[in-house]
């Protein structure tokens, strides 16, 4: 199996500063996105701190089954970025999302807290795998309100889950087979809050997998680039 993967963050064009942190890392397997939050310090501190901890346990390999692993790098990344925040009062409340994709041999493994996203494209096709945790989700699954709502909505980006703003936090873990006809893409709400599905879908299907992540950040820019902007890419070649 042989792993092509590509990722880029952006400032936006609104932010003082870059809160989101990614993580590329082909020989591991492990790729990431993470978007902070908590203050003009704290958000930065917190997605970078959370990609650090991650990596560390993969390293670490003191657990063999995948998905256990995942489950200890989001327990041992709350509790890190917890921690800082209990040590440093500038640093308080910040938090992060999270989601990281761990390819093992011939499977894919996803886990996810908050509402950063993993997609999946295959037969000209672009899937949400993932499910944000939200106040806008939980509200549209509840039918407090309906799609046609999503453009007004007050409260795109309330999270209801978080990494780091509380020293434990449950993730969501998906696992599937890779199939070579299928790519992935990982991003913060950067680029889904701004750029349709439709685009994105276009846009995959229109450039190779390589320039995903600079064609996606410069079309959320287009759009007017209110958030900090993270995307990674994935190609997965099945021998």
């Amino acid at each position: 199996m042989r792993i092509e993967a590509f990722g880029s963050t952006d400032i936006g064009c609104k932010r003082k500063n870059n809160q989101d942190a990614i993580l590329v890392d082909p020989a591991l397997g492990l790729f990431a996105v993470a978007d902070g939050m908590g203050g003009h310090k704290g958000g930065e501190v917190a997605s970078k701190l959370a990609l650090e901890e991650i990596r560390k346990v993969l390293l670490m390999g003191s657990v063999v089954d995948p998905k256990e692993v995942i489950e200890q790098m989001y327990e041992k990344a709350s509790s890190r970025v917890f921690e800082e925040s209990q040590e440093n009062q500038k640093l308080r409340g910040m938090g992060t999302t999270l989601v990281l994709a761990l390819l093992k041999g011939p499977q894919l493994f996803v886990g996810n807290v908050g509402d950063s996203r993993f997609y999946m494209f295959r037969d000209e096709q672009l899937w949400l795998l993932t499910e944000d945790h939200s106040l806008m989700n939980e509200q549209l699954k509840s039918g407090i309100i309906k799609d046609e709502d999503i453009e007004t909505y007050d409260g795109k980006n309330i999270i209801t889950r978080s990494v780091g703003y509380e020293k434990q936090v449950k993730c969501d873990v998906i696992s599937r087979d890779i199939d070579s006809s299928e790519s992935f893409l990982i991003c913060s709400d950067g680029l889904h809050g701004l750029v349709t599905h439709d685009a994105m879908t276009e846009l995959c299907n229109k450039y190779p997998v390589k320039d995903w992540p600079e064609v996606m950040i410069e079309a959320a820019k287009k759009a007017g680039g209110d958030d900090n902007i993270s995307v990674v890419s994935i190609s997965v070649l099945v021998d």
